[in-house]
């Protein structure tokens, strides 16, 4: 996953004309979702509940053709509305008028329905747009990655403006199909089910359904040429996965990893509970990147994650985060913690399974390797900041606090909560402060000091006496600590 800077873009808010506000006409959206680390992105002022994508892409000169269906719900009286985009867009619909349409800073499409939406009415958006997107540039950076034979869309935390419109904020959650068409020969690999593909006059179709909600930057696309398996897991979980018939020296690295997924699903599932989605898998394509990422059942891995051999620990790490992070998502970005902490610590439960460091080694180690003044205690991993959201201290420091709230509440009640949470939260959102409360529910305890030291206070939290003193005996860096750390390269 890639740190973003935050360059605060125009609104399209201040570039529309606003209408007098009052309890009988309707105004703008406002403009953004409201997440102050990102306070561009999203509009508050309707719902997506699905997205409906049909694309053509041709590799040989990275061009996109695009027609998205939107299904919104206004949630409010609402005279205009805004959607991340940075391709060009020819038309907009709303129930199927033409609307007034215009480029509204750097991501933003304005769009004024030629007639006012009603709180909570439904509406039917519809966007034609086409575009390079491997020329667009917003914010200083690209997250459409270029491959030797086609391309590849994954990164966090924005990934939708390059590809389709939305409504770019993890807090508004929908369903996908995502129909791509591409030169026969080429594969167009997405979330969720391929329902079908089909072949005429040089060009293949690969639809795909994503039928449970998905944030937008979960959301991912990848075409070119690639190796598809599928398989089921023992417990019934079927398996997609790919990888590109490029990679060359990583390749079996990468197989020996990935195709361990139906495996490792299940054995997540026995800290988790059930698996939350209908398929699972992930793809490995030829790009130059290092990092990983969760998109949702089909998580990213750069080739790089392989360079040293199999690492089937970044595999578990993208794939805690289908419970932690996918089906529960962030409610703002502030709560990063609960995405990145805990795919951790199911890293650092995968070391102890495999006899490489218990997780309280592990927790020994990170405070150990940290003395007190070392910066990485000035990362607050329950309110990081937008510069800071991926940083090692949230993973390290987020996954040492879940150490340290396992050892204050006992494990019956740990691993209770390590269930209760997707359970509780299935295919929705939450937040630290709602964590915070299941586990006091759960333990009968007050932690309000726990998390307020340990996720949010900058310096070197003092340790028990007794841990103290377990500590003193420097701590010996676990046999699995090369290959966690792996999975936060960006």
């Amino acid at each position: 996953m890639r740190r973003k800077l935050l360059v605060p873009a125009v609104t399209a808010a201040a570039l529309l004309l606003a209408v007098p506000a009052s309890a009988a006409t309707p105004t703008p959206g406002a403009p953004s979702a409201g997440d102050p680390y990102y306070p561009t992105y999203g509009d508050g002022g309707y719902r997506v509940t699905h997205y409906d994508l049909r694309l053509k892409y041709q590799p040989a000169t990275d061009r996109l053709e695009g027609t998205a269906t939107l299904l919104a719900t206004a949630t409010q009286d609402l005279s205009s509305f805004d959607l991340d985009l940075a391709l060009t867009v020819d038309q907009v619909l709303v129930n199927g008028h033409p609307a007034k349409f215009a480029v509204a800073g750097v991501q933003k499409l304005a769009v004024t329905p030629d007639a006012p939406l009603a709180k909570g009415s439904r509406a039917t958006i519809v966007v034609r747009y086409s575009g390079v997107p491997s020329t667009v540039s917003t914010y200083g950076f690209d997250a459409w990655q270029r491959t030797p034979d086609g391309a590849v869309i994954a990164d966090e935390p924005e990934a939708a403006w390059w590809w389709f419109p939305s409504n770019d904020h993890p807090s508004d959650k929908a369903t996908f199909d995502v129909s791509v068409l591409v030169p026969d020969g080429t594969q167009a690999i997405s979330n969720g089910a391929l329902t079908s593909q089909s072949s005429k006059l040089g060009w293949t179709r690969w639809n795909w359904r994503q039928d449970q909600p998905q944030a937008t930057y979960l959301a991912t696309l990848a075409i070119g040429k690639f190796d598809l398996s599928t398989t089921t897991s023992a417990g019934g979980v079927p398996v997609l996965t790919a990888y590109s018939t490029s990679l060359g020296a990583n390749a079996d690295s990468a197989r020996a990893s990935v195709e361990r997924t139906g495996e490792l699903v299940d054995w997540l599932s026995t800290y988790f509970g059930p698996y939350p989605f209908a398929t699972a898998g992930g793809y490995v394509p030829d790009v130059p990147t290092h990092y990983a990422v969760e998109t949702q059942t089909r998580p990213f891995y750069s080739p790089a994650q392989f360079a040293n051999g199999a690492n089937p620990s970044v595999v578990v790490h993208e794939l805690a985060h289908q419970w932690y992070g996918d089906s529960v998502s962030l409610e703002r970005w502030s709560d990063i913690w609960l995405n990145e902490g805990f795919a951790t610590y199911a890293q650092w439960l995968w070391s102890e399974y495999q006899d490489e460091g218990t997780t309280q080694q592990l927790a020994d180690w990170v405070y150990t390797s940290h003395p007190a003044g070392d910066a990485f205690w000035d990362v607050k991993p329950g309110d990081p900041g937008a510069a800071d959201q991926f940083d090692g201290a949230v993973y390290d420091r987020g996954a040492l606090a879940i150490q340290v709230l396992r050892d204050t509440i006992g494990d019956r009640d740990f691993f209770a909560l390590l269930k209760a949470w997707p359970a509780e939260h299935r295919y929705g959102n939450g937040t630290i402060a709602q964590f915070q409360a299941l586990a006091e529910r759960i333990s009968g305890k007050k932690l309000g000091g726990l998390f307020h030291t340990w996720l949010y206070t900058s310096g070197r939290p003092a340790l028990p006496a007794t841990a103290a003193a377990r500590v003193a005996t420097a701590p010996v860096q676990p046999l699995s600590w090369a290959q966690i750390k792996a999975a936060q390269r960006h």
